[in-house]
């Protein structure tokens, strides 16, 4: 029987880095490397196009961090599984990695081995967290945090018509106000629920039933 191989898209924008991934990935049984991105966006696009079984992941990268670029390939590719590497341990990070749906979250000063190990276990439905971090996000997971200030009336219909792909502009037409006040209130929705892009407030609304899925 044929050996079904692992198809890997590495997103990273290190152009060095991304080839010694690849040959390291090339030179293993059982995995192939179907494509490279650059950063976020052209990972989401190359993901959507290529379909691969596994996404190595970077986290700081440009026009698209690698969290919403997880999140947005998640959303649509609920198959695709995306497996983080990177230099950056910080909580925030890793939370927003795990969050978005992230499988794995390794850190860059991994060998070779347990990289190869991760996209293997990743690809076969497994969760991999090293270690070191797994107490911090148990620790921050089970931390109470305080409550987000409650939307206004207003601030639920904006974010409600966010949800549903409006522009600013096409948002103040349709609720009788000015473009200012919506952008007024899209900022206040974002620091209440402590999110950072639209896209983000889009999704929080979808899954906490806040507007129809």
């Amino acid at each position: 029987m044929e050996e079904t191989l692992i198809r890997v898209l590495i997103a990273d924008d290190h152009t060095v880095l991304r080839h010694g991934l690849r040959l390291i990935l090339e030179g293993a049984e059982g995995i192939i490397v179907v494509g490279e991105a650059a950063d976020g966006a052209a990972a989401v696009a190359q993901a959507q196009a290529l379909r691969p079984d596994v996404v190595l992941m970077d986290v700081n990268m440009p026009r698209l961090d690698g969290v919403e670029a997880t999140r947005r390939i998640r959303a649509t590719l609920p198959q695709v599984r995306v497996l983080v590497l990177t230099i950056s341990d910080k909580d925030r990070d890793l939370l927003g990695a795990v969050r978005a749906g992230a499988r794995g979250y390794l850190l860059k000063s991994a060998e070779s081995q347990e990289v190869l190990e991760a996209i293997r276990r990743v690809a076969a439905g497994e969760a991999i967290l090293p270690p070191s971090l797994t107490a911090r996000l148990l620790d921050e997971l089970v931390a109470p945090t305080p409550a987000s200030p409650p939307l206004t009336a207003r601030e639920r219909e904006v974010l409600a018509l966010i949800a549903e792909g409006l522009a600013n502009k096409e948002i103040a037409a349709r609720l009788h106000i000015s473009e200012n006040t919506v952008k007024t209130h899209v900022r206040h929705i974002l620091e209440k629920l402590g999110l950072r892009s639209r896209a983000e407030a889009a999704v929080y609304a979808v899954r906490e039933g806040l507007v129809p899925g």
